[in-house]
């Protein structure tokens, strides 16, 4: 079986995908990263003592903001009308480690995976520039989809 895609014409020109003809359903992704950060960093964040504000409650709001422009920064995603669209925040003291969370839902053609990881993405960037004062070395890793649901290809659980 050839896994052929959809993103790129006959002569291999990117192409924006055909979804008129695909049937509206309910499409749900979540994507996760973290960021590690120093102890003077976790102490401010946890403490809301940032110059800049409230660190967490500022990322949510960017990640938010981030996944609904989605189209504007990646070339070939359609624009949607999110459902929902939520950050969370875990924070981990002890491994100074903050694990960010972005829930997209919508009704549609096509699914929000890439909504999901763009809003954590910005999220994760709004936490460093908002800390980088205090110290430069915080480092953002592990960004992935963890799950989708809805669409021909179903659901996937990472």
């Amino acid at each position: 079986m050839e896994n052929k895609l959809s993103h790129f014409d006959t002569e291999g020109n990117a192409i924006m995908v055909d979804v008129s003809e695909k049937a509206e359903t309910t499409r749900t992704a979540v994507a996760s990263g973290i960021i590690r950060v120093n102890d003077a960093v976790m102490e401010a964040v946890v403490n809301k003592t940032v110059q800049k504000g409230d660190v967490l409650g500022v990322a949510r709001v960017a990640g938010i903001m981030a996944a609904k422009q989605t189209p504007h920064l990646i070339p070939m995603c359609h624009p949607l009308l999110l459902s929902k669209c939520a950050v969370d925040f875990e924070v981990n003291e002890a491994e100074n480690i903050i694990k960010a969370s972005c829930t997209v839902k919508i009704k549609g053609q096509t699914g929000v995976e890439m909504e999901a990881l763009t809003g954590v993405s910005v999220a994760l960037l709004t936490i460093y520039d908002m800390c980088k004062a205090i110290d430069k070395r915080m480092e953002i890793s592990d960004i992935h989809l963890e799950y989708k649901a809805g669409g021909k290809s179903g659901e996937f659980v990472r």
